[in-house]
């Protein structure tokens, strides 16, 4: 969506403050032991307490309030009977609408004590958000957040997911801009405009540039011994830096 006024904006901030805040509570409460559909109750009951509706189980019927991806999954993960353990690599990605707007956000973190591979694909996939938003005004080609995000994977030593990427948001989950990619698509000629509202999402890779869809129908995988990470805001596109909704609070 475009938004239109001060009461667009609102909306989409409130929106975005309470993703942000249910996908830091998930993400704190990550041990060793749990299960993926414990993690994903306490999402739930988050997002209810919010008034919040998860947001792809009322556009897609998802089979769970949030999507958490471990290891080897890239995306779109189905909680369920699945144990974290140390050392694993989960992705917690967070949407919904609240009061007819939607918000989307995500984030990767490595259970400890983890390995440094896991733990630098982390600090690259969260540099590759920063200087992916830094690219992000009025007028500016979209295909300059994919460049950004591509250079910061190889300066690091990791691949990106080709077939995985950012979208509009705002009146629904998946809205026009598609395909903001995380590499440079010298062929996409489209420019951001004032108002826009957007989910920026880099995916990188250690060894996988394309993810398959699991016997689930959800689930996205790519090579089995891969890692892969991803961070996720939504953000306003102004014509200076984007306003980002999805901040944690002690960032805000």
């Amino acid at each position: 969506m475009t938004v239109q006024g001060e009461a667009d904006v609102e909306g989409i901030l409130r929106a975005g403050r309470v993703v942000a805040r249910v996908r830091d509570a998930m993400l704190d409460a990550i041990e060793p032991g749990m299960t993926t559909a414990e993690l994903d109750r306490l999402g739930a009951e988050l997002l209810d307490g919010f008034g919040a509706l998860s947001a792809p189980r009322v556009m897609y019927n998802f089979p769970g309030a949030t999507c958490i991806s471990v290891n080897e999954e890239a995306a779109h993960g189905v909680p369920g009977p699945r144990v974290i353990e140390a050392g694993d690599l989960v992705n917690v990605d967070v949407s919904a609408e609240v009061a007819g707007y939607y918000a989307d956000t995500g984030a990767s973190m490595v259970v400890p004590p983890g390995s440094e591979a896991s733990k630098r694909l982390c600090r690259a996939t969260r540099q590759a958000l920063k200087r992916a938003l830094a690219q992000v005004r009025s007028g500016a080609p979209i295909n300059g957040i994919g460049r950004a995000v591509e250079k910061t994977a190889k300066s690091h030593g990791f691949k990106v997911i080709r077939n995985l990427g950012g979208h509009g948001i705002g009146r629904s989950l998946h809205e026009e801009p598609d395909g903001i990619v995380s590499y440079f698509d010298r062929r996409d000629r489209r420019r951001l405009k004032r108002g826009q509202v957007l989910a920026i999402e880099p995916f990188l890779s250690t060894l996988s540039t394309v993810v398959d869809e699991m016997d689930d129908g959800w689930t996205l995988v790519g090579d089995p011994a891969s890692r892969s990470a991803q961070y996720e805001h939504t953000i306003i596109v102004t014509d200076g830096a984007p306003i980002i909704a999805t901040l944690s609070e002690t960032a805000a």
